[in-house]
């Protein structure tokens, strides 16, 4: 396996770093190097938050380029369309519908963006547009801090990886009382 380029982005809560944290450690137990990096600046007080993970036979730096992201897993819709520039031409965006207005649209000095303007940014980078409602899937199993492993399970469909793998993962990662909610949530996303 040539390296591979995970940017993972939303607003602060959304579960990314927990997610970035699983993709890291999924490329590790195929036997591949594996980096993180992450910005989370005033994530706990809604701002942005971009995780990089790379997977490779060998690995220097977590970063992935413009143009060169194999895969963008956006938390939020409108974080989609702000990181697209990233993703390499014919890679794979998932995108949550989930929206969370940003201050300036809050406050009235900014409109959020309709769905047919991001839908149009990303298509100009690519045709592999996944929309995921896993906001909406989370809820309905009781818990919409489940919506990142929905995103988790949407990505695992589009990667050759052993889904049990995802869940070994998955299992490890999440705090014990969850774990059962985070499979249901995971499969619900692999087979959404």
């Amino acid at each position: 396996m040539d390296k591979t380029d995970f940017l993972l982005t939303g607003v602060g809560g959304q579960g990314i770093l927990t997610a970035s944290d699983i993709v890291a450690e999924v490329g590790i137990a195929l036997g591949l190097d594996a980096k993180k990096s992450e910005v989370h600046g005033f994530s706990q007080r809604g701002g942005i938050v971009e995780s990089h993970v790379r997977w490779g036979p060998r690995v220097a730096a977590p970063l992935g380029e413009p143009g060169r992201i194999d895969y963008l897993l956006a938390f939020e819709l409108l974080e989609s369309a702000r990181w697209i520039e990233m993703l390499k031409p014919g890679g794979i965006a998932i995108v949550n519908r989930q929206r969370i207005l940003p201050m300036s649209v809050t406050v009235g000095d900014a409109a959020y963006p309709t769905d047919a303007f991001i839908d149009d940014a990303l298509r100009a980078v690519t045709d592999r547009v996944v929309y995921v409602e896993g906001l909406e899937i989370a809820q309905s199993l009781g818990n919409q801090n489940l919506a990142n492993t929905v995103l988790l399970g949407a990505l695992a469909r589009e990667l050759e990886v052993d889904q049990e793998l995802w869940l070994e993962v998955i299992v490890k990662r999440v705090p014990p009382k969850s774990v059962e909610l985070n499979k249901q949530a995971f499969w619900k996303g692999l087979g959404q």
